[in-house]
C-alpha cells in the first residue's frame, strides 16, 4: 500500500528534504549533534500537520495519512521517524483532550516543530495493559483537585529537546481520583531532564529520563481527567503511528533487494514476494482497524499487527542484507558502499524493543487467549 491508495495529502516528503534526509541518515543515527536539526526541518516540510483538521492549522487527512507520513520519513531516517512519532503522538493526544485551551496554546508551535511534545506515556500503556504501575504520582494542594504537585521519573522518552519540550505522563492520584494525564512543560520548577541516554543507534533523537520533584500545575495543564478511559481511546493511535515506522523501514529494505542484480533478486523472489505480500496484508489490517475503531474494543488485534510487522521487518532487513552482501560491512562512503544496510540493520534491531516491547505484547496476547480458554 503507497500514499496514493489512503488518499493522504501531501505525505511523501517533498524532494529537499527527503534529500536532507539521505545526505544525514547516518549521522542522525549515530551521533547527537543534528538533533537539533530534525523536528524544525520536519515542521518545515510540513509533515506534522498531516492528519489534523485544517481547522485547527492542520493539512487535513486522517490519523491513518499520518502513518503514511512516518512511513515515508521511516524510508529514509527510523531516527527521524521516531521524532516524528513522538511529537506526533503527542499531537494527536491533544486532538483527542477535552482541553481546548491546552489544545489552542500548543498546536501551532507543535505543527512547525517550533517547539517538541514527548510521549511519556509508555509506562502508562504498560499501565494500562496491567504491565507495570504508574511510576508518577499528582498530589492535590490546597486541599482542591485545581493545583497539583508532582513527583516521579521515567527512565525512556524521545523527543526531550533541549530547546524546549512538553511532555505527556500519566499520574496517580494520591486523594483516591483515578489517575489523570498532564502536559508537563521542560521550565517548570522541579523539571530535571538528564543527558542523553548512550544509545547504540537513534543518537539525535533527543531520548533521556525524565525527573518531576514538587513540580506544581494547575488543572490547565490536564491533557484527560481519567487517564485509564483516554488511553482506550488513544492507544490505537498510539500504536499505529509508531507502527509507521515499521512500514517505512520494511519497504525501503524491500525496495533494495528488488534493485539488487538479476541474479540475487532471482535468488530472494520468493522470500521478497512473502515479505512484500504480508507487509500490504498487516498494513491493510492496520488501518483498517484504526479507520473502524474495531482496535478501541479490541486491542489485542492492535498487538498482532504490531508484531507482525516487527517481524517483517526482521525478515526484509535480512533479505536486504543478503541482497548486499560482503558491501554491507564496508565502511566507505560513496556509491558503492552499503548505501545504508548497515543502518537499516541498526534500526531493525530497534523494533522489537520499542514500548510496549514484542515481548511484553506476546504476553498480553497469551494473557488475553487464556482469558478467553477460561
Amino acid at each position: 500500500m503507497n500514499a496514493a491508495t489512503t488518499g493522504a495529502p501531501a505525505i511523501a516528503p517533498e524532494a529537499g528534504f527527503a534529500v536532507w534526509l539521505d545526505e544525514n541518515a547516518e549521522a542522525i543515527d549515530t551521533s547527537p549533534q543534528p538533533a537539533a536539526a530534525v523536528l524544525p526541518q520536519l515542521g518545515r516540510a510540513g509533515l506534522l500537520r498531516v492528519g489534523v483538521p485544517a481547522a485547527l492549522g492542520g493539512a487535513g487527512g486522517t490519523t491513518v495519512d499520518a502513518v503514511e507520513s512516518i512511513a515515508a520519513v521511516a524510508r529514509h531516517s527510523l531516527a527521524a521517524a521516531f521524532v516524528f512519532w513522538g511529537q506526533r503522538a503527542f499531537i494527536e493526544y491533544l486532538l483527542q483532550s477535552e482541553n481546548e485551551a491546552l489544545r489552542t496554546r500548543w498546536l501551532p508551535p507543535l505543527l512547525a516543530g517550533e517547539h517538541a511534545g514527548a510521549t511519556g506515556l509508555s509506562n502508562a500503556m504498560k499501565y494500562l495493559s496491567a504491565i507495570e504501575p504508574l511510576q508518577m504520582n499528582a498530589r492535590p494542594l490546597d486541599g482542591t483537585p485545581t493545583r497539583f504537585a508532582l513527583n516521579g521519573a521515567l527512565p525512556w522518552i524521545t523527543n526531550l529537546r533541549r530547546e524546549g519540550f512538553v511532555v505527556a505522563a500519566a499520574f496517580d492520584r494520591s486523594d483516591g481520583a483515578p489517575p489523570a494525564i498532564f502536559a508537563v512543560p521542560h521550565d517548570a520548577p522541579g523539571v530535571r531532564r538528564s543527558d542523553d541516554l548512550d544509545l547504540i543507534a537513534l543518537r539525535a533523537s533527543n531520548t533521556a529520563a525524565l525527573e518531576l520533584e514538587n513540580v506544581v500545575l494547575d488543572d490547565g495543564w490536564l491533557i484527560a481527567a481519567d487517564a485509564r478511559a483516554f488511553l482506550v481511546r488513544a492507544r490505537p493511535a498510539f500504536l499505529g503511528l509508531q507502527c509507521g515506522m515499521s512500514i517505512g523501514l520494511a519497504r525501503r529494505a524491500l525496495e533494495a533487494v528488488r534493485a539488487s542484480s538479476p541474479a540475487v533478486r532471482a535468488a530472494l523472489e520468493d522470500d521478497a514476494t512473502s515479505a512484500a505480500q504480508r507487509l500490504d496484508v498487516l498494513t491493510r489490517r492496520l488501518y483498517d482497524g484504526m479507520t473502524s475503531g474495531a482496535f478501541v474494543a479490541a486491542p489485542a488485534a492492535s498487538f498482532e499487527v504490531r508484531i507482525g510487522l516487527a517481524e517483517v521487518v526482521a525478515d526484509a532487513v535480512q533479505l536486504e542484507v543478503q541482497a548486499c552482501g560482503g558491501r554491507g560491512y564496508l565502511r566507505t562512503s560513496g556509491a558503492e558502499a552499503n548505501s545504508g544496510v548497515a543502518r537499516r540493520a541498526r534500526e531493525a534491531a530497534f523494533v522489537p524493543i520499542v514500548t510496549p516491547s514484542l515481548v511484553q505484547l506476546k504476553n498480553q496476547l497469551a494473557a488475553h487467549r487464556r482469558s478467553n480458554a477460561a
